[in-house]
């Protein structure tokens, strides 16, 4: 009870942190993103934080994954409005409005965090499988910018040389902020002359038939009709097996790390992938699963 206590405490006193909202973006889909700005605070990968807005509830805490990079000079959420304290936010930051809004009629927003996830082990391997179903994909937009910057400062101290990136979602509209974000790192690998170092798939487990009339129309063109990227979107589920085997074969000898973000379902199905095709010989491949639940 004495340790909980304490920790009460200290949650308070860094709720009691003054945190600056720098900018608010209105993204397509009812999702925007708070820029914010804290001082002395420090993240990693793939982290999260604890938001309250005493403008919309003065009791109720939301976690949040954090989606910018620990390079940048401040820290990102985004956030989906799909209920009421969302909506109250939404509102709160102005959002519901046309014209331009103040930054002193912003809401006060109070933080505590950041708090750890198993995606801080990233870059401690050279190759790694990220796995991200919905809204579980918002973890790997900190990592994927924060190996973009640390690709573009010294990319010779980087342990990480390769990303088997997969996405699954049922319509990615929803999440058309990351789709973007993909974009950006795809041409600028290429402008590199290194588009090898970043694979990525995009599954879509949901459409109608309209939908797929209009797939099949456009399937010959350079960019994917629905993300804009090169890489054309998949529909259906990954064949995992395949994928790991394929993956195996590439990287003999590598300690490749699995990280996913998405349902327990998923994760029992990685997990077995993940010993199926470890080897028994110490100098032989391995599969080291890492999970983060929702």
């Amino acid at each position: 009870m004495f340790l909980y206590l304490c920790e009460r405490l200290v949650r308070f006193w860094r709720s009691q942190q003054k945190v600056v909202i720098t900018k608010v973006v209105i993204h397509p889909f009812k999702t925007i993103e708070l820029q914010m700005m804290k001082k002395g605070f420090k993240m990693e990968v793939g982290q999260y934080i604890f938001v309250k807005c005493p403008a919309v509830s003065k009791l109720e805490w939301h976690p949040f994954t954090l989606t910018s990079a620990p390079e940048e000079d401040y820290f990102s959420i985004h956030v989906r409005i799909v209920g009421d304290w969302t909506e109250g936010l939404f509102n709160a930051c102005g959002c519901d409005k046309q014209e331009f809004q103040e930054a002193w009629k912003l809401p006060k927003i109070a933080v505590d965090g950041p708090f750890g996830t198993a995606s801080e082990d990233v870059f401690s391997y050279e190759t790694v499988m990220l796995v991200g179903a919905g809204i579980g994909v918002t973890p790997f937009a900190s990592v994927l910018k924060s190996v973009w910057y640390k690709y573009c400062h010294d990319a010779t101290n980087l342990k990480l040389k390769k990303i088997y990136f997969y996405w699954l979602c049922r319509d990615t509209h929803a999440f058309e902020w990351f789709a973007d974000l993909l974009q950006s790192l795809e041409a600028q690998m290429q402008e590199r002359n290194n588009a090898d170092f970043l694979s990525y798939n995009i599954y879509l487990t949901g459409w109608d038939e309209t939908q797929a009339t209009h797939f099949v129309l456009h399937h010959e063109e350079e960019k994917d009709v629905i993300t804009g990227l090169k890489q054309k979107t998949l529909y259906g589920r990954p064949n995992w097996e395949n994928e790991f085997k394929t993956i195996a074969e590439q990287h003999p000898g590598s300690r490749i790390g699995v990280f996913l973000c998405g349902p327990e379902g998923l994760a029992d199905t990685l997990n077995k992938q993940s010993i199926s095709n470890s080897e028994a010989d110490p100098r032989g491949v391995h599969f080291i699963f890492n999970k983060e639940n929702f």
